[in-house]
């Protein structure tokens, strides 16, 4: 139970006119249809699944044309030898090569801005984002600015 007191129907009357005028916009958070894809890695971060196994987690950002801003999220989890097969796989599509595994942490860096063409594919109820190949760009920045920006007006 709450400690905050209840909010009070009159308390919510101000806002009756604010309310009746708001322009509501469909939700553009669904998911991005199956496909290929320009994506350029955002973000990358190695953290824990819920049962404890180490994960690293890709954000990745539409390039375009189509679905232009809105972000691709993959995970490889860590937890069998098949698991580290298909993140070797996935860091060498990148472009990165480690040594050993126990370098990715201190390379997560070079994952960044890394352009790549992605397939996603939904199975039932389950989708996954597959990373196929590094790709170059015409020019980087304005795509990816463009992207952003994109993705920014979405919200």
């Amino acid at each position: 139970m709450s400690n905050q007191p209840p909010v009070d129907s009159t308390d919510l009357a101000v806002y009756d006119d604010d309310y009746a005028a708001a322009d509501v916009q469909p939700n553009q958070f669904d998911d991005v249809p199956d496909g290929k894809y320009q994506v350029k890695v955002e973000k990358v971060e190695l953290v824990r699944t819920q049962n404890g196994a180490p994960m690293l987690k890709w954000h990745l950002r539409v390039l375009g044309p189509q679905h232009r801003g809105r972000m691709m999220f993959r995970n490889n989890v860590m937890a069998s030898s098949e698991n580290i097969k298909f993140l070797k796989a996935d860091l060498l599509a990148c472009g990165l090569e480690l040594g050993k595994l126990s370098d990715l942490p201190g390379r997560l860096g070079e994952l960044l801005d890394v352009a790549l063409e992605v397939t996603k594919k939904t199975r039932g109820e389950f989708a996954n984002v597959y990373l196929n190949k590094r790709i170059v760009l015409d020019n980087p920045d304005a795509d990816y600015q463009s992207a952003a920006k994109g993705a920014l007006s979405a919200f």
